[in-house]
């Protein structure tokens, strides 16, 4: 099957053959056809494979063939994805795919101000993407009607539900009409996805172009045994190789992924982390980067292990096991893109070796074992040198060591932050002072003297009467002494 098959619209096509596609690859060629027909679709397949293009072509030839004026604050087409990146990367490719339409496409997400999504909503547009808690925020302020939806996408389902998503899925489809069309895309079928197929999708064409718990067959895995306090020197070793032109270095904490940072820089090796605590221009900036080739060593969590397309990535390295083995099967899909070859290493310590059982399991094939360099006990001396007289290895970084003496939660880097950049203040590590918002106030707690938010010793107001009803605790008298009883 060619896509000249597929009868695309004029405007499509042509895209198309200015990107080179003449062949669909396999989840394209399954799910295109249905999809064009206006049927619900349920695709199975592993990141890497042509997922993006198989939903939004079949969505721009509707678009193209059925063009409607656009209203404002309403999108036609609904594009829900776990993370920003994922959101930014689908959008480029509607914005590719639609070169020759007059399309109008905007990505919404989180950890970037507000005012600047709604003001692009405002007039409205035919293709939203979008992480569904900004897309939340964006509704509950009035800058977008999903009222008039006709096609709908949740890409990486399985992600989202890990993320915790469910509850705002809801909340965005019970928004949306009951007549449309809906595509889900995940890359594994738990029952949890079926469960959310029969929710979300009628008489659904089910796809499944490869077992999910396979890997790329272009990769070369291997693992190399090795204690945890000896893989920064196996891993600095490794990247300093002559056939390491661009790596990802994924860790299972976004804290593991700052450190290996700085005791890289420790090595001269330049690196740059990618995880849920950065703030959105901090990741705009290391994957541009890296997608230029400035930057050849990315160091990340699982935030990156799906849906980034970047073909260039000759190796990927797992410092850190992942505990969930699908992961693996993730992370290693960033290599060995757009039929190119690629190198995936796997540093196991003792105590991550049940971890390797798993992923075994789940792969269905036993990673290579390789060897430690011959000069390894030199290179971990060498490593253990560089970090003691580097302070920035050898210690966390300014804002790290604020929090622990009981600095502002603003600035709390173990804050949790939601992959699509909500953000809630994380526990204060020396349980001192009141739980706090992201951004900085109080928050009451039960009995608690900080209860509804209002400090020890600030006035509790009472209807008409200004600031003389009872206090929290002992108030200030004129002289700015406290009293004991609070008069």
């Amino acid at each position: 099957m060619n896509f000249s098959d597929l009868a695309l619209a004029e405007p499509l096509a042509r895209a198309i053959a200015d990107k080179g596609y003449t062949t669909p690859s396999p989840i394209q060629q399954a799910a295109i056809p249905p999809a064009l027909a206006g049927h619900d679709v349920l695709g199975l397949a592993q990141t890497g494979t042509g997922k993006t293009a198989a939903f939004a072509l079949p969505m721009l030839h509707r678009l193209a063939a059925d063009p409607k004026h656009r209203l404002k604050l309403h999108t036609r087409a609904l594009v829900l994805a776990p993370t920003r990146e994922l959101a930014s990367q689908i959008a480029a490719s509607f914005q590719a795919y639609g070169r020759y339409m007059k399309l109008s496409v905007a990505v919404v997400f989180g950890g970037v101000p507000i005012g600047r999504q709604e003001r692009a909503l405002a007039p409205g547009v035919d293709v939203l993407v979008a992480t569904p808690g900004r897309l939340i925020d964006l509704v509950m302020k009035g800058a977008c009607d999903l009222g008039r939806v006709e096609m709908l996408v949740l890409d990486e389902c399985d992600q989202m539900l890990d993320l915790g998503f469910i509850h705002d899925l809801k909340r965005i489809t019970g928004l949306l009409p009951k007549q449309r069309q809906s595509m889900l895309f995940s890359a594994t079928l738990a029952p949890a996805i079926e469960q959310l197929a029969e929710r979300y999708l009628k008489n659904p064409v089910k796809v499944a172009v490869q077992p999910a718990a396979t890997t790329v067959e272009k990769v070369v895995q291997s693992v190399v045994h090795v204690s945890q306090p000896e893989k920064l020197a196996l891993l600095a070793n490794l990247l300093e190789g002559e056939d390491v032109a661009s790596s990802i270095v994924f860790t299972r904490t976004k804290h593991g992924a700052d450190r290996v940072v700085r005791q890289l820089a420790a090595h001269g090796l330049v690196a740059e982390a990618i995880h849920g605590n950065r703030s959105q221009p901090q990741r705009t900036r290391a994957l541009d980067g890296f997608r230029a080739g400035t930057l050849k060593i990315l160091v990340a969590t699982d935030i990156a292990a799906r849906g980034l397309d970047i073909p260039a990535v000759s190796h990927v390295f797992n410092y850190e096991l992942p505990n969930v083995p699908e992961q693996y099967v993730h992370r290693i899909g960033r290599t060995a893109r757009a039929g190119r070859a690629g190198i995936a290493i796997a540093l196991c310590a003792p105590d991550e070796r049940p971890y390797l059982k798993d992923i075994e399991k789940t792969i269905r094939m036993a990673l290579t074992q390789a060897p430690l360099p011959p000069n390894f006990r030199d290179l971990v001396g060498k490593t253990a040198k560089l970090i003691k007289s580097s302070p920035a290895a050898a210690e966390p970084p300014r804002e790290e060591r604020d929090y622990n003496r009981g600095g502002r939660p603003g600035r709390d880097p173990r804050a949790v932050v939601h992959a699509d950049g909500r953000r809630e203040a994380g526990p204060r590590r020396d349980g001192g002072g009141p739980p706090r918002s992201a951004e900085g106030r109080p928050q009451g707690r039960p009995g608690g003297p900080h209860a509804q938010g209002r400090p020890q010793g600030r006035p509790q107001g009472r209807p008409g009467g200004g600031f003389g009803g009872q206090r929290t605790g002992g108030q200030r008298d004129g002289g700015g002494r406290r009293s004991p009883a609070g008069r």
